[in-house]
């Protein structure tokens, strides 16, 4: 039978190092920020800047405390992983406007030589297909489905592979929500087609959650193997992770598709979706990042 680990040691490592980087990211962002509050005409609001913190929080959170050590236990502290690293934290770091912070915290010279590489033409390119939301939408929903997999599972619970399936989730999570929270420098996209990426986005998390709150079988066969911290059953910890992701999926998607909605329905929110849905075809309206550099 495949038990699960991924080590002491190696976790205790990976959390010293992912602090040290995101502890790294923070003080750049900070940098940035405050030479954005010095110039009156670009200034990002503090809840942006709190918007961004806690987004980093909450992706430090389930690599660097007892989550981490919890999922080799408990499915539903690996579904906690999940959710903090895919559904909360990245849209409350795009919230926060982290390019545009970070682009005014690099030195000047560091501006003009990522300025000259995003414009060479195969990054270019590059940049504009991994923002298409058909694209973002696919990686997110291809990174969940892999990943839960039982053989895929059991394997990337094993060591150095866990790092790598969660950096999987956080860039996929970042990926996917660019589209919907639109932070600089992406182009607008109509209120509508963001509500039906979210929907779309639903439908394999509710296939695979209620998949697991519904079957009568553990199908995660390492998490028999090991003693249930808090006295669950294996099956009734699998059933708790597919309700916890069902639930908290539905929700944050609702929300955002509420405050898209809100937006569409304000004055200025509807004349803009009307402009966006009349004007030239799709290839102009794709978003082109490195454009704003």
């Amino acid at each position: 039978m495949h038990h699960i680990h991924h080590g002491a040691t190696g976790t205790s490592g990976t959390s010293f190092l992912l602090t040290v980087l995101l502890a790294l990211v923070a003080l750049l962002y900070l940098r940035g920020w405050l030479r954005l509050r010095a110039d009156s005409s670009d200034r990002l609001a503090p809840w942006r800047a709190v918007s961004f913190f806690v987004g980093l929080l909450f992706g430090w959170a389930p690599l660097a405390t007892s989550v981490a050590v919890l999922d080799e236990q408990l499915l539903t502290a690996h579904m906690i992983q999940h959710l903090l690293l895919m559904t909360f934290a990245p849209p409350l770091i795009w919230l926060g406007e982290p390019v545009k912070a970070f682009w005014h915290g690099l030195p000047q010279g560091n501006k003009r030589a990522i300025a000259a590489l995003l414009h060479h033409p195969p990054v270019a390119r590059l940049g504009t297909a991994l923002v298409q939301p058909a694209f973002c939408l696919l990686a997110a929903s291809a990174v969940l489905v892999v990943w839960h997999i039982p053989s895929v599972f059991a394997f990337g619970m094993e060591s150095p592979w866990h790092s790598i399936e969660q950096a999987s989730f956080a860039m996929a999570g970042l990926l996917f929500w660019w589209p919907v929270v639109q932070p600089w420098p992406s182009a607008s996209l109509p209120g509508l087609k963001i509500i039906l990426y979210l929907f779309v986005a639903t439908l394999p998390c509710d296939i695979l959650s209620g998949f697991l709150v519904f079957c009568d079988r553990v199908v995660y066969a390492g998490y028999s193997a090991v003693s249930q911290p808090l006295g669950f059953s294996a099956l009734t910890d699998q059933q708790c992770a597919g309700a916890l992701m069902w639930t908290c999926v539905t929700v944050v998607y609702l929300v955002a598709a509420a405050v898209v909605t809100m937006r569409m329905l304000s004055p200025d929110g509807s004349r803009s979706d009307e402009m966006e849905l009349l004007e030239s075809d799709s290839t102009q309206r794709t978003p082109r990042v490195v454009e704003a550099f």
